[in-house]
């Protein structure tokens, strides 16, 4: 007996694709993320011209692809996240705990070399995992919004991890995670943005080529829609949030790495920067679209901003000031967008037009 893959209904989708008779630069001009990828290129323009040769070193853009290389990873499970049309507060506080606890755990172990380090990552991701766990069965199962529910486990993971360590960050991390980061370099670059990377092509590759991801898909574009032709929509919103916490777990360990220490007051933004670049990207907070390209440009744009504000010696507190003014920006043009494609959605629906007209 076999089984087959249900087939996805979009006819009940909110957003009707018009541009599949369109030529092909065309259709990629109509994409958000190739629009802000002109406006990181505009912004590196700039600082290039303002900033000289200091932006353009090599030193400058290793430090731009470490501050990105956590980002990144987060980055991956929040895509899948608001494709979903949902939100997930606490990938900053579960990044905080899972750093906490797999630091504790080493810090007990006593050694310094990898077999510490692997036990490391291993309750890392596992703790970061049980978190989203629970986040994605209270989202699914329990029907409390995505957005109370990650509130709460916002406050109470950085709660947990404060309770654990009394407010102290911890400072025993293993010789061996350090030391990769620091040591092994790849054109002059750390090794951290390099795990980011792999990390971003498998979920690009998950996302785009696999069942997972067009589920994921036509749970953001219709919810109801997606039950109706059998996928358990329940199941996989929480594999969806479970994902989302094993990639903070796996950045609380890229963090570890990076500056040897836990950073309890240090990831106080890291979910407005993550879900503020994925926005940005083009993927769309009313659910059923986004790429992890988009994402990754997205979070270019905060990193670039930073680190040329440093260099032409303008305040970085002018980078939220950037950040902010580009993120509404994209929601707008995110909502204009869908709100064209709905008007010319009901235009080329005769059954749509007909009720239209009877009115």
């Amino acid at each position: 007996m076999t089984t087959t893959e249900p087939e996805i209904d979009r006819s009940e989708s909110p957003v009707v694709d018009h541009h599949s008779g369109e030529p092909l630069l065309k259709r990629l001009g109509s994409l958000q993320s190739v629009w802000i990828l002109g406006v990181l290129v505009v912004i590196v323009v700039f600082f290039t011209i303002t900033g000289g040769s200091k932006f353009l070193s090599a030193s400058n853009f290793s430090l731009i692809s470490q501050n990105i290389a956590v980002w990144a990873v987060i980055g991956v499970g929040m895509t899948f996240v608001i494709i979903t049309s949902g939100i997930d507060l606490s990938v900053g506080s579960v990044l905080v705990f899972s750093s906490v606890v797999a630091a504790k755990v080493m810090e007990a172990m006593g050694g310094d070399g990898w077999g510490t380090a692997l036990v490391g990552l291993l309750v890392a991701l596992v703790v970061g995992m049980a978190w989203g766990t629970l986040n994605g069965f209270l989202v699914a199962k329990a029907k409390v919004p995505a957005l109370i529910v990650t509130l709460g486990s916002l406050s109470v993971a950085l709660g947990l991890a404060q309770v654990i360590t009394g407010g102290v960050d911890i400072r025993s991390v293993p010789e061996a995670l350090t030391d990769f980061n620091t040591y092994i370099k790849i054109v002059g670059i750390p090794a951290l943005p390099f795990v980011a990377l792999v990390t971003v092509i498998i979920g690009g590759i998950v996302l785009h080529k696999t069942k997972f991801g067009r589920y994921t898909y036509a749970i953001g574009s219709n919810e109801l829609g997606a039950r109706r032709v059998g996928i358990k929509v329940d199941r996989h919103l929480i594999m969806i949030y479970a994902l989302s916490g094993l990639m903070a777990g796996f950045g609380a360990v890229l963090s570890l790495a990076q500056f040897g220490t836990t950073t309890i007051a240090g990831q106080s933004l890291t979910n407005l920067n993550v879900i503020a670049a994925v926005v940005i990207g083009g993927t769309s907070i009313f659910g059923g679209e986004g790429s992890i390209f988009g994402t990754v440009v997205g979070l270019f744009i905060p990193a670039v901003l930073q680190a040329g504000f440093v260099i032409i010696g303008v305040e970085s507190f002018w980078q939220g000031v950037a950040v902010g003014t580009v993120l509404v920006a994209a929601v707008y043009v995110d909502q204009s967008r869908r709100a064209a494609a709905l008007r010319g959605s009901k235009h080329r629906n005769p059954l749509l037009a007909l009720f239209t007209t009877n009115k």
